[in-house]
This record gives structure tokens, sequence and C-alpha cells, in this order.
């Protein structure tokens, strides 16, 4: 059975952003797209744990703080090195304004 959580308002999140969402035990990390849309991944870098709310997001990847490992948010796949494990994405909806993960 799959439950949507609240995360935030969809105003709260500037394109090319990123924030930490914890929910029942689990780290995501919540990013807006350039065209405005939300995507959701696991919450910590395949490689070493890093927390990726804390790197940067351009275009469709998001860096990883410690050492720049990037992972294409859309699909989790990584893209730059050290990374080499994808990510695990997460669905995402927006109603009124409002952005849930989907769980």
């Amino acid at each position: 059975m799959t439950e949507r959580v609240f995360v935030c308002n969809a105003a709260d999140l500037e394109c090319e952003d990123v924030m930490r969402f914890d929910h029942g035990g689990k780290t995501y990390a919540i990013i807006r797209s350039p065209e405005g849309g939300f995507h959701a991944t696991d919450g910590f870098c395949t490689h070493e744990k890093a927390h990726l709310a804390e790197g940067l997001v351009d275009e469709y990847e998001i860096e990883c703080p410690r050492h720049h490992g990037a992972f294409d948010y859309r699909t989790g796949m990584a893209t730059v090195a050290p990374a080499c494990d994808a990510l695990r994405c997460h669905p995402v909806d927006v109603e009124n304004g409002k952005v849930y993960l989907v769980t």
C-alpha cells in the first residue's frame, strides 16, 4: 500500500535546489529541476554516504559534497566518478502547490 507524505510547499524550493527530507527512518533528497518539476532520490551518496542535500544541483545532476561524484537525479544513474552505483529514485506528486513523496 502506498502512502503520500507531505514534504513541503512547491514555493519552498527554487529551481535547481535540493532539500533533505526524513521519513519512516529513511532520508531522501528532494530536488527541483530547472523547468520546475520535482524529483526524489535516496538522501545519501552511494559512494561514501555523504548527504546529497549538502551538494549542488546543476541542470539534471546532483553532485555529492564529499568527493564530487554526481548522479542524474531523474534516473539515479551515476554520471561522474567516484560515484559508480545508482541512487534509488522515488515518486513525487505535486498537487495544489504541495509536494508529496510517494512511499
